[in-house]
């Protein structure tokens, strides 16, 4: 038992050295947009039912530090303020699989073949849900008047902000790293025990019923909420466990950009056949891709984790601390609050 305890925190702590510089430099990042990117840029752009808007919606997606659950707000407000539903269903699906700080620690962990692969599917992935929704979805008109946002109001400045190093830092770490702190934590909790317990002929049996792996994967990861930060480690540690890269993909794929709650959003505002363009579109494609993946670059993440587990340097590990010290404040934080309050009163 006690082996297994040790493996344990080493795994978890390999995991951690892995991701922790790429999320710490990709939030910054995250935080420098949130000032550059002006709050009504976005939805200025998005309002027709044209392939161009669809685009737009879809890049524009791609670097934004929001997971499934912080875009539904972002993509409700696009709606109301006149966006196309199908580039609104496009921003759903893109923003949530990538971010800046996902695509970092992508490449912290898979390396840029990898990253550079799965930021272009989630693009098509996105497009074309967003193109067939423009297409067949046929949303009733709503009446643009009876919506009002801040970013369509005059609580919108006009002037020009200036660029401020405390609001980077304080949108990074107190918006952006807070928001999936938890998740984080317990997907790299989640990624150690699946690399120290999964029995080898367990992923061997996988392996061999490639598409069954993949059908059981996506029903997993279509209703459960997992960002695209969090389920780096999960990934990571299945393809350490002897699973093809094609499986992970998918997990990376579907989890973020689905989850129970997303679903329900997507059948309230933009209805049924937006829902089932919604859920086919990402279910079908990211079975196509991760199989592609398998066919055509078979040995591409083999031990990769296993690889890099002993090159972790001053920086790396300096990194991973600040990273646990920032999960550590965001998960007790709410514990001292509460017994605080209890004294108080």
């Amino acid at each position: 038992m006690t082996q297994y305890i040790n493996e344990f925190f080493i795994n978890f702590w390999t995991l951690t050295n892995d991701m922790a510089i790429y999320i710490l430099i990709g939030v910054l990042i995250a935080g420098a947009l949130k000032q550059i990117i002006p709050d009504d840029f976005i939805s200025k752009h998005l309002g027709s039912n044209s392939f161009g808007s669809v685009i737009k919606s879809s890049l524009f997606g791609i670097p934004l530090p929001l997971c499934s659950c912080s875009v539904i707000p972002f993509a409700t407000s696009l709606k109301k303020e006149g966006a196309s539903s199908g580039s609104v269903l496009s921003f759903l699906i893109s923003t949530p699989i990538t971010g800046a700080d996902s695509i970092l620690a992508t490449y912290g962990f898979f390396g840029w073949i990898f990253t550079i692969y799965r930021v272009i599917t989630s693009l098509i992935i996105a497009i074309v849900a967003g193109v067939l929704q423009n297409l067949f979805g046929q949303v009733p008109d709503e009446k643009q008047e009876e919506y009002k946002s801040c970013c369509s109001d005059n609580c919108s400045s006009k002037e020009k902000r200036k660029f401020s190093i405390k609001k980077l830092f304080d949108y990074a770490i107190f918006d952006i790293f807070k928001d999936f702190a938890k998740p984080l934590f317990y997907g790299l909790i989640l990624g150690a025990i699946i690399t120290t317990f999964i029995p080898s002929n367990i992923s061997d049996f996988l392996n061999e019923n490639l598409f069954l792996t993949y059908l059981l994967i996506l029903l997993f990861s279509m209703p459960i909420y997992i960002c695209a930060t969090a389920s780096l480690p999960i990934a990571a540690s299945l393809i350490a466990s002897g699973l093809s890269g094609g499986a992970a993909f998918i997990l990376l794929s579907a989890g973020p950009a689905t989850n129970s709650v997303t679903m329900g959003v997507v059948l309230k505002t933009l209805g049924k056949r937006a829902l089932i363009i919604y859920l086919s579109v990402i279910g079908i494609f990211s079975l196509i891709f991760g199989y592609m993946l398998d066919i055509f670059f078979p040995t591409l993440l083999e031990g990769q984790l296993i690889e890099h587990a002993e090159e972790f340097g001053l920086l790396e590990q300096a990194s991973a601390v600040i990273m646990l010290s920032l999960m550590a404040y965001f998960l007790l934080l709410p514990l001292f609050k509460k017994e605080k309050g209890c004294e108080i009163e």
